[in-house]
């Protein structure tokens, strides 16, 4: 198992990788206070909170040779505005807050962003009645900001946008992932804590009288050389996202496993100049769909980009973008862009959604999952993450601080 602690004496593109190994016995003390599964932007989000508590000891292991190669860096980088999720789900109360925490993290430590602003469009009556409903939601019950956006505002300011009608959220914006995770990283790393790259986990067994009260022994495998160590912690948390699952079968008896489901999410770049769009545009939601339909979103370069589609997969590792759905994206982004040389649209790069509901239940209109943020009941000091999809990024800092009031504070699951 390859470890990565801070080494503060080298610059972070010269930091050395250090090998710890750990006996297959468990030892009377912990090797770690926290270990949290999963080194996407979530993972790295709840390590760096916990590895700010004194006294305490944090080790994030990840599958892969470097963090956040799964959804956390194949999706549209928006920093959510948190309205729609409904207005008592953790999804929005976390997106909220993680909206404010991120903007004041990329402020304070220089993480590229931009309040790009929103336009949700609308093209026909039940649209507008669904931007109605979003409308009032914001202003009646969750006080973030939207505004209506004038007929003649449309048309005059609109960048080629075509729209019945047009609700704005100001408050979205887009962000830099990767610099947003090579920041969490430092900081973490700065705390002390040890990164456990090339770390599959491949078993896992809570001690005590009442599963987790003596610790936890958790198994990894190096992925280089096939050899397995042991490490034991106090804590565990699953952040493992497209992996989440998997972790939690592996604790928990039969009656008690679930599964994931996969929708991919393809996404297409725009090589013109024409329409030039400085804001991004969603069309309105639309029932029985597992996204949020193939909305414009920019990067921080000014680059339009379409997506994510919905195609439902059979497995996590299906990345290959869709080329032959490029054609669908089209129909849908004329919609509301009807400017577009769709000659200049080309299949860029897919994500995987883990969903807890499949496509059956999604197209009945019974798809929406809320983030599983919890203390697991019959066992102790492990705190669950799973169907942490959109908007997972944005409230991945208000995720962490859940996290840790859950180990530590007094929050409840409810």
């Amino acid at each position: 198992m390859n470890m990565r602690p801070l080494t503060r004496l080298l610059p972070t593109s010269r930091r050395s990788i250090q090998r710890l190994r750990f006996s297959t016995t468990a030892p009377v003390r912990a090797d770690f206070t926290h270990a949290v599964i999963g080194g996407g932007v979530v993972g790295l989000a709840v390590a760096r909170q916990l590895s700010g508590r004194e006294g305490t000891s944090t080790v994030l292991i990840e599958k892969h040779n470097a963090v956040g190669t799964e959804t956390s860096s194949r999706n549209s980088e928006v920093i959510h505005a948190g309205i729609y999720y409904g207005p008592s789900s953790l999804k929005t109360k976390l997106c909220i807050r993680g909206k404010n925490l991120l903007y004041e993290l990329c402020e304070k430590h220089d993480v590229g962003f931009r309040r790009t602003g929103k336009w949700i469009v609308a093209q026909n009556d039940a649209q507008r009645e669904a931007l109605d409903k979003i409308h009032h939601l914001c202003k009646e019950t969750l006080d973030v900001p939207v505004r209506w956006v004038p007929t003649q505002e449309i048309e005059r300011d609109g960048e080629g946008v075509h729209a019945l009608a047009a609700l704005e959220s100001p408050t979205t914006g887009i962000i830099d992932s990767h610099g947003l995770m090579m920041c969490l990283l430092g900081l973490f790393e700065d705390a002390g804590g040890v990164t456990a790259l090339n770390s599959p986990v491949t078993d896992i067994k809570p001690l005590g009288a009442t599963p987790g009260s003596g610790g936890w022994e958790v198994q990894v495998r190096d992925a280089s050389t096939g050899e397995t160590s042991t490490i034991t912690t106090e804590t565990l948390i699953n952040a493992a996202g497209l992996g989440a699952v998997n972790i939690h079968n592996l604790i928990v008896p039969p009656a008690q496993q679930k599964k994931l489901y996969y929708a991919k999410g393809n996404y297409f770049s725009y090589g013109g100049s024409h329409p030039r769009v400085s804001r991004l545009i969603y069309p309105a939601p639309e029932p029985g769909a597992a996204g949020l339909g193939t909305h414009l979103t920019l990067d921080l370069a000014g680059r339009l980009r379409f997506g994510p589609d919905v195609d439902w997969v059979d497995s996590p590792d299906d990345l290959a973008v869709n080329a032959s759905r490029l054609l669908e994206a089209v129909g849908e982004i004329k919609k509301y862009l009807p400017g577009i040389d769709e000659t200049l649209l080309v299949a860029d790069y897919a994500g995987i959604r883990p969903k807890l509901s499949g496509q059956a239940d999604v197209l009945k209109g019974k798809g929406f999952n809320d983030f599983v943020v919890q203390r697991e009941d019959g066992y102790e000091g492990w705190v669950n993450l799973l169907g942490i999809e959109s908007p997972g990024l944005t409230s991945s800092l208000a995720i962490a601080e859940r996290v840790e009031e859950l180990l530590y504070g007094n929050a409840s699951n409810e």
